[in-house]
């Protein structure tokens, strides 16, 4: 990977940038691109030894200038590429607590917005130091502060080990998303430092970051800590109650060979050892299609309900909320080392529904079957009509969107606008290799101009609380959708044969 190199620039040099004290001590800068960056700052004491599996404790201070240049170990996980998390040689481990600060270099008389992002990967793979988060766009356009986090993931994020704990060694549930909320509070605490605005923060994330975006507008803790927020491609309904999060919990005890004493077990295990117990647990919960065990659990103490509850009883905060899905969201996952099966398998679907609300089986099928969206089952399942929920439950001002912008080359492999596809327009990544191979065969100049336009509105929104362009909120009536595209365009009530078809379904609990 070359440090240096931004997606739309030729290579600049890192040189030193300013040093700014945090609640933790001073941390040297470095800058690039016309953007100074600060580098793995921790925002949390270690989660390492006897705070394994505990909540999120204060900073360790340190002496002198930390070194802001290079970016802090990404969280446990598989190696599967730098692209989203972890690449062969990417640095990685449980002292994962840290984020990188972005900010324009040109001074500024007054304080700048603040975006906080938060990574996808199903909960188990991401890191705030992939090169696609980069977001040396975003901060110039925007004159605004970036600030990308690391969280928990997997065992040691989102399975609810709470149950093994004791009053001498106690284990807290939902530490992932309570590494957010303690994120959110250092951002608080310290982003006046680097020029930011404390009061002008702007949650956004994609995928199961987005799912983390919908958790905490949905969270009492985190509510004071955001004023605005972007959910791109949030799956709402991807969070569990307590006596299932328990039984994978227990699952994963006993792939860990961990039985007789779990908590000795769980606080022992080397990282490898917990990846290994984690493949096995995804192995065996294949009675359960259309769930991931590796999510938010309602706990009834951090999150009280679930976020689809909150939003639909008026719980949820009422910030202005940009939330949206992918034309084709789930075809990604029908690529074969992206395989989930009830998004491309009719019988595990049906299977789905006869654990969830069966009466509303063959009305759903029955909008899919003999039609060219067939395929789209799955991905409309887990993420658009949960986000669709949301969009006509939520309290705050609403601007709803659907991403349809695909490329010859995406046609070609039958996956069109799928899951993730908006990174490379929000993120201005139309130059990176990745980019250039989707539009091998036509379609950069596009994407190009959809980058500009949408993070225009992106930006526009972090510093007004609107988006730029013309973009009517959406509310019940008109169900006014933006469909960003070659040309964009508003529609009312797209897809409308698929919503009432799916209208009245809940899902698990």
């Amino acid at each position: 990977m070359d440090e240096s190199r931004d997606m739309r620039s030729r290579p600049q040099a890192l040189t030193p940038g300013p040093e700014i004290k945090t609640t933790g001590g001073v941390v040297r800068g470095i800058t690039t691109h016309d953007v100074h960056t600060w580098r793995g700052v921790p925002y949390a004491a270690p989660p390492v030894d006897d705070l394994r599996l505990r909540a999120p404790q204060p900073v360790v201070p340190w002496e002198g200038a930390r070194d802001g240049s290079r970016y802090g170990p990404v969280p446990i996980q598989e190696r599967i590429g730098e692209f989203i998390g972890a690449g062969r040689h990417t640095p990685m481990g449980e002292d994962c607590l840290t984020l990188n600060v972005s900010a324009p270099s040109t001074p500024s008389d007054e304080p700048r917005p603040v975006m906080v992002w938060f990574y996808g990967g199903a909960f188990v793979v991401g890191a705030s130091s992939a090169p696609t988060y980069r977001g040396y766009d975003v901060v110039r356009r925007g004159e605004c502060l970036l600030v990308t986090v690391n969280y928990r993931l997997g065992a040691l994020g989102y399975l609810d080990f709470s149950g093994y704990g004791t009053p001498e060694r106690p284990i807290e549930s939902n530490l992932g998303l309570r590494d957010q909320i303690a994120a959110l509070e250092w951002v608080r605490d310290n982003i006046a430092a680097f020029g930011g605005d404390p009061g002008q923060v702007t949650v956004f994330g994609e995928s199961a970051g987005a799912i983390s975006v919908t958790t905490l507008m949905a969270t009492p803790a985190a509510h004071g800590l955001f004023h605005r927020a972007i959910a791109e491609s949030s799956a709402p309904g991807m969070v569990f109650g307590q006596e299932r999060a328990r039984g994978w919990a227990a699952g994963f005890v006993s792939a860990l060979g961990a039985d007789d004493d779990p908590l000795r077990g769980l606080t022992t295990a080397t990282p490898d050892e917990l990846l290994a117990a984690a493949r096995i647990l995804r192995e065996t919960i294949g009675d359960q299609p259309g769930t991931i065990p590796t999510a938010p659990v309602v706990d009834g103490d951090l999150l009280p309900e679930s976020p689809l509850d909150a939003f639909e009883g008026g719980r949820a905060v009422d910030v202005p909320l940009i939330i949206g899905t992918n034309d084709t969201e789930g075809r990604l996952f029908e690529l074969p080392r992206m395989r989930m099966d009830v998004l491309v398998s009719e019988e595990r679907a049906s299977q789905m529904f006869a654990l969830t609300q069966p009466e509303l089986r063959d009305q759903v099928l029955a909008a899919y079957e003999g039609t060219a969206h067939r395929k789209d089952l799955g991905g409309d399942y887990m993420f658009w009509y949960p986000s669709v929920r949301v969009m006509q439950a939520h309290r705050g001002p609403v601007w709803a969107y659907r991403y349809d912008l695909t490329t010859p080359v995406l046609n070609l492999m039958g996956v069109r606008a799928t899951h993730g596809m908006e990174l490379y327009a929000v993120f201005g990544l139309v130059d990176s290799g990745a980019a250039r191979v989707l539009t091998a065969l036509g379609g950069r100049r596009h994407l190009r101009a959809l980058s500009e336009r949408i993070q225009a509105d992106w930006v526009h929104f972090a510093r007004h609380g609107t988006p730029a362009g013309h973009w009517p909120t959406y509310d019940t009536d008109t169900r006014l959708t933006k469909i960003f595209d070659r040309t964009d365009r508003v529609e009312s009530d797209p897809r409308r044969e698929r919503r009432l078809a799916w209208q009245g379904f809940r899902g698990y609990d």
